[in-house]
C-alpha cells in the first residue's frame, strides 16, 4: 500500500501489524506529516520506533527487493531525461535522499547504495550489443546484478559524469575523475564515500567503472588480526616492521589486499612509536590516514604535475621522514632510491607484483639492484592473497544472500620471508631462487600453498577457489 519510492524517499518502513496497530520504523528526520499520511493511507493507528537512516535504507531495499526487482523503483525503460541537473549541493550527493531527484539520478544513487550495502569494491556499467550490464565486484569477482536497456545507458553515464565533473559532451575519449558522496547528511552524522570514476569509449557505448572507497569499512580492517594474519606470521612481520630502518615489501597481484596491509602497518607504527614522521607516496591515495592519533602525510602521484614515484620520493626525503611508504616499486630509479633510503636510517615499505615472497628478491635484481644491496637492505617480504570463504548459512551451495555463488567474504593467506643471516648470505652470494625458497622453508616459512591447504582442511574455503586464486600450479589436493 506504500510504494518503495515513497518509503525510500521518506525513510519509513512497516515492521508488521499487531492488535490492529501498524509498527513503523522511521528516521529522526522523517517529517511528522509523512507519518500522518501513512496512518491515513493504512487506516489504522501506527506505532513508530526510530533507527539510523542507513540501517532503514538497507532494510527498505531488502524488503522491497522481492516485489520490485528494479533497484531504482523507476519505470523499466528508465526514461531518458533531456537534461541532467547540476550536482552541487549536499543533498544531491546523499545516497539516502530521493526527493527532488530525477529518475536517472535515483537509479544511479540506488545502484551505488546497493553496491556499498553488499560490500562491493567496484561498479561496472558495461555496454554490450544488446543491453548494458550492471556488475559489481564482490569479494574480488565480477557479478552481473542486472541488465539495463541500451536506451537508458547514455543518461546513466551522463549522470555519473556529472557527479565527477567530467565532460558529458565528450564521448570519444577516455576520462577519469573523482567525487565524494554521502550516506546521510554530514550534519546528521552521515559518512562519506570516495568514488574514483573511469570512462572508456567502446563500439557499443561508453563503459564506466566506479571504484568505491568506503573509509569506514576500510578502517575496520586496520588491524593485523582483522586481516586474518596468523599469529606466528604477525609476530615475525611486526619484528621487521618495528625496526628503525630497512625495507619491507608486500607482494601479490592487483586486488590482493597489499595496500590494506600497509595501511594497517602504518597505523600500528604510529601507535607504538609516537612522534615518528610517517610519509607516503601513492598512486592513488586509497585511504586517508590522517587523524588526531595517526599523523601521516600522504602525497599522490601526479604525472601532470611532474610528481612520479621517484621524484616524489626525492621530495619526501627532504621532509625529514622516519618511515616512508611507496605505493609501488615499478622501475629501477624508484627501487634504487628506496634501497638507498633504507640503508641511510629510514624504514621503507612498498609493494611489488610477484607470485611469491622469494621472487621479490629476483625482481629487485632484475631492476638492476646489486645483490649485496638487496641483502643489506631487505628486512622481510610478505606475499599475500585474498581467498573467498564459503557462505556457511547455505553450506557453500549458493543462495539469494550470496547471489548463488556459495561464497561470502574473504580471508587473507600470507607467506612471510624473514631475511635471516643465512638468507642474507644466500642473496649476497647470488643463490638461485629455489635454493632461497628451500632455505626459507627450512627456517619455518609457510608457503601460500600450505596456508591454502590449511583453510581447505578447516572447511573455510574449497578447492575451486584455491585454484582460482593460487593458479593450477598452486592448487592443493
Amino acid at each position: 500500500m506504500v510504494s518503495r519510492e515513497f518509503s525510500r524517499t521518506h525513510l519509513v518502513l512497516s515492521c508488521g501489524a499487531a492488535d490492529g496497530v501498524e509498527r513503523v520504523l522511521a528516521a529522526e528526520s522523517t517529517p511528522q506529516h509523512i507519518l500522518h499520511n501513512i496512518r491515513v493511507r493504512l487506516g489504522c493507528p501506527i506505532e513508530v520506533s526510530f533507527e539510523d537512516p542507513e540501517t532503514i535504507a538497507v532494510r527498505i531495499d531488502k524488503s522491497y527487493e522481492s516485489l520490485a526487482p528494479d533497484v531504482s523503483g523507476a519505470a523499466a525503460d528508465l526514461r531518458e531525461t533531456g537534461s541532467l541537473e547540476t550536482v552541487r549541493d549536499e543533498s544531491d550527493r546523499d545516497l539516502l535522499s530521493m526527493a527532488t531527484k530525477g529518475e536517472t539520478s535515483r537509479f544511479v544513487d540506488a545502484v551505488l547504495f546497493e553496491a556499498l550495502s553488499r560490500g562491493a569494491s567496484d561498479v561496472h556499467i558495461q555496454p554490450t550489443a544488446d543491453s548494458t550490464l550492471c556488475r559489481y565486484r564482490l569479494d574480488g569477482v565480477l557479478v552481473t546484478i542486472r541488465e539495463i536497456p541500451r536506451s537508458a545507458s547514455p543518461a546513466i553515464v551522463s549522470r555519473i559524469k556529472v557527479l565527477a565533473d567530467l565532460d558529458i559532451t565528450e564521448q570519444r575519449l577516455a576520462q577519469d575523475g573523482r567525487t565524494t558522496v554521502s550516506i546521510g547528511k554530514k550534519s546528521e552524522s552521515g559518512r562519506s564515500i570516495d568514488l574514483r570514476i573511469s570512462t572508456l569509449p567502446t563500439p557499443h557505448g561508453e563503459r564506466v567503472v566506479i571504484r568505491l572507497l568506503d573509509h569506514e569499512r576500510d578502517e575496520g580492517l586496520q588491524s593485523f588480526a582483522r586481516l586474518g594474519m596468523p599469529g606466528p606470521v604477525q609476530e615475525s612481520y611486526k619484528l621487521a616492521a618495528g625496526r628503525s630502518n630497512g625495507i619491507v615489501l608486500v607482494t601479490g597481484p592487483t586486488g590482493s589486499g597489499k595496500s590494506t596491509t600497509l595501511y594497517a602497518t602504518l597505523r600500528w607504527i604510529a601507535r607504538i612509536r609516537p612522534g615518528v614522521n610517517i610519509m607516503t607516496i601513492e598512486d592513488p591515495i586509497e585511504c586517508d590516514l590522517s587523524s588526531p592519533d595517526v599523523a601521516v602525510s600522504q602525497v599522490q602521484v601526479s604525472q601532470k604535475k611532474g610528481v612520479g614515484f621517484a621524484s616524489g620520493l626525492r621530495h619526501i626525503l627532504r621532509q625529514d621522514p622516519d618511515v616512508i611508504m611507496i605505493g609501488e616499486i615499478r622501475d629501477t630509479e624508484t627501487a634504487r632510491i628506496a634501497i638507498q633510503s633504507s640503508l641511510t636510517g629510514h624504514l621503507v615499505f612498498s609493494t611489488m607484483h610477484t607470485n611469491d615472497a622469494v621472487s621479490a628478491v629476483s625482481r629487485l635484481v632484475d631492476l638492476g639492484i646489486e645483490e649485496y644491496l638487496v641483502s643489506a637492505s631487505l628486512s622481510a617480504v610478505l606475499a599475500q592473497r585474498l581467498v573467498r570463504t564459503l557462505h556457511r548459512p547455505c553450506a557453500g551451495k549458493g543462495c539469494q544472500v550470496c547471489l548463488d555463488s556459495g561464497y561470502r567474504g574473504r580471508v587473507g593467506i600470507f607467506e612471510l620471508l624473514s631475511i635471516t643471516e643465512d638468507v642474507r648470505a644466500l642473496i649476497a652470494g647470488r643463490a638461485e631462487i629455489d635454493r632461497l625458497r628451500n632455505e626459507a622453508v627450512r627456517q619455518g616459512m609457510r608457503t601460500l600453498d600450505q596456508e591454502g591447504a590449511a583453510l581447505l582442511e578447516q572447511g573455510i574455503t574449497d578447492q575451486l577457489e584455491l585454484e582460482r586464486v593460487l593458479g593450477l600450479t598452486g592448487a592443493v589436493s
